[in-house]
């Protein structure tokens, strides 16, 4: 199999992009990887293999890599003797954030006819705003927690108790995340949170609730991860994050009853099923006297979560030969032709 690696774009969560990527090198081992770059410009580069490294990006050095331009199915390398195509079986979006999670490459890359892994346009928008992903929830029968939706005008009143969790609406890897425990916090939290977005989500905070990841896609079947539950801490900020999303090696499964591990396995495959194939993706979930809450999905977790699956190259592979097709429409210009003839025209 030949893989495109798709990452970068111009998102807060750009540089995380970037040590996916990297690690993505490390987790094929048996597959043939094509690197393309999208600096903050959405420029197009394609990246040797050994120049994958953090320092090569944050330096500049990029953008002496050959910039590639997207033509009808392919990528394509721009030259005095005409294009050449950067040839690969799958693309992979590993963009994390705005551009990658938003809808846009999946848009790109449905006009552009390329084969690629990531949800498709709706998935994306549903699961990229924590509102929409509230609402989508909520039409499947899948709990959540109950929630404040603030804008950036709006007046600053709280409508739950103390401690709360401030989300951006649009934003992962826990950026703009604060934990407000009192009045004299809250501003400052808002603060925080409308810098990187124009709407926040305001969430009870439960102080030691259990929390577990599922990861999977549909191939041929259901091929899902082991159940992990994450390392507790109050949460995880954005450096936790930054480092947890190297990981490469997998973790033990979760120490969970049968009943449990199937309520959640049950709950990712009602969220992913239809609106998510043809992309691997992480739900994460508190579950709260014995009941199953949707906190958020992933739609393109840190590094793919390969380390919540046995065979990860494998299935990549699998899903690359059972892709979701966008249907097939023959323009004959039937109607038009219809009316000339009415007219008396040729």
């Amino acid at each position: 199999m030949k893989l495109a690696i798709l990452f970068g774009g111009s998102s807060f969560e750009h540089e995380i992009s970037i040590v996916s990527a990297i690690t993505m090198k490390k987790v094929f081992k048996n597959t043939e990887l094509s690197f393309i770059f999208v600096d903050a410009e959405r420029q197009f580069y394609l990246i040797e293999s050994d120049k994958m490294k953090s320092n090569f990006f944050s330096s500049g050095a990029y953008k002496k890599s050959k910039k590639l331009v997207l033509k009808n199915g392919a990528f394509n390398i721009e030259g005095i003797f005409g294009s050449k195509e950067i040839v690969f079986d799958t693309l992979l979006n590993l963009i994390h954030g705005r551009d990658g999670e938003d809808g846009k490459i999946a848009s790109l890359m449905e006009f552009y006819k390329i084969p690629f892994i990531s949800p498709r346009i709706e998935a994306s928008v549903l699961s990229f705003n924590k509102l929409y992903t509230k609402f989508l929830a909520e039409s499947l029968g899948v709990k959540t927690l109950s929630y404040q939706y603030l804008s950036k005008n709006e007046e600053r009143k709280l409508t739950m108790e103390y401690p709360v969790i401030v989300k951006p609406v649009r934003l992962g890897s826990s950026i703009g995340v604060s934990i407000v425990k009192n009045d004299e916090e809250l501003d400052y939290a808002l603060d925080v949170a409308f810098e990187f977005d124009t709407d926040v989500i305001i969430e009870p905070f439960i102080d030691g609730v259990k929390e577990y990841n599922q990861a999977g896609t549909y191939t041929r079947d259901w091929e899902l991860s082991i159940v992990e539950e994450p390392h507790k801490e109050e949460f995880l900020d954005f450096e936790k994050k930054y480092m947890d999303f190297s990981r490469d090696s997998q973790v033990l499964a979760a120490d969970i009853d049968e009943l449990l591990e199937s309520k959640i396995k049950d709950t990712f495959k009602k969220i992913y099923d239809p609106l998510f194939k043809g992309a691997i993706i992480r739900c994460d979930f508190f579950v709260i006297e014995g009941e199953v809450y949707l906190n958020e999905i992933n739609p393109i977790p840190g590094s793919m979560a390969n380390y919540l699956f046995s065979d990860f190259e494998g299935m990549v592979e699998r899903l690359s030969n059972n892709l979701p097709k966008e249907q097939s429409i023959q323009i004959n210009y039937q109607y038009i032709h219809s009316i000339q003839s009415a007219k008396g025209k040729a």
